[in-house]
């Protein structure tokens, strides 16, 4: 009786054993050619804005990024929207001065040393402005525990930003500026130097 048991034992263990499978499965690498964007220090997919490429509809725009914290999410992302607004007002602040420079420098009024005077006092106003305007257009956790957040500025709003900033510099520096004001008026130029694009 226990060789029968024993037999039987036997038999059921080399008939699953035949129906078992010895193939190893190999782990499949996910192919990134087709990615384009990935999060830093990582191999995960990521939006395009996470690593610069321009987002339809923003002008300009920046990355905020927040490190893991035990504050919380809304920390986090007050953290990241701060960080992404300083990084955009830094932005700005370049464009604007290309702006301004490339309008005076068009009216043949002013030498060198004027046209800088005057894109250095309207560079003051536009970290106000640029942080007011703009907007989060986006907020994304990385797989490092980061928080990753799309702060930009449309059209309007950088008109608006740029035009706001030169009437308070003209505002300020009347006298630098009225050396540039031919047939147009204070408003007219701001809003002339608001219309060109950003490069």
């Amino acid at each position: 009786m226990k060789n029968r048991s024993l037999i039987a034992l036997l038999v059921s263990a080399g008939v699953l054993s035949a129906c078992s499978s010895t193939e190893v499965k190999e782990e499949k690498t996910p192919n990134y050619s087709g990615v384009s964007c990935v999060f830093p220090n990582s191999k995960e997919a990521a939006p395009g804005w996470v690593c610069d490429e321009p987002v339809p509809g923003l002008v300009l725009s920046a990355v905020g990024i927040a490190e893991p914290s035990q504050a919380g999410i809304s920390y986090m992302k007050d953290m990241a929207a701060a960080d992404g607004r300083g990084r955009l007002a830094e932005q700005m602040q370049v464009q604007v001065q290309k702006m301004v420079k490339q309008y005076l420098g068009t009216t043949g009024k002013g030498d060198r040393e004027t046209v800088d005077a005057a894109a250095s006092t309207t560079l003051k106003t536009v970290t106000n402005e640029a942080l007011v305007g703009s907007k989060v257009h986006g907020m994304r956790f990385g797989p490092n525990g980061k928080l990753y957040a799309l702060v930009g500025i449309d059209e309007a709003a950088k008109s608006n930003i740029v035009k706001t900033a030169v009437s308070t510099s003209m505002r300020n520096n009347e006298a630098l500026w009225q050396q540039f004001k031919s047939k147009q008026s204070f408003d007219e130029m701001s809003e002339a130097i608001a219309k060109q694009p950003i490069q």
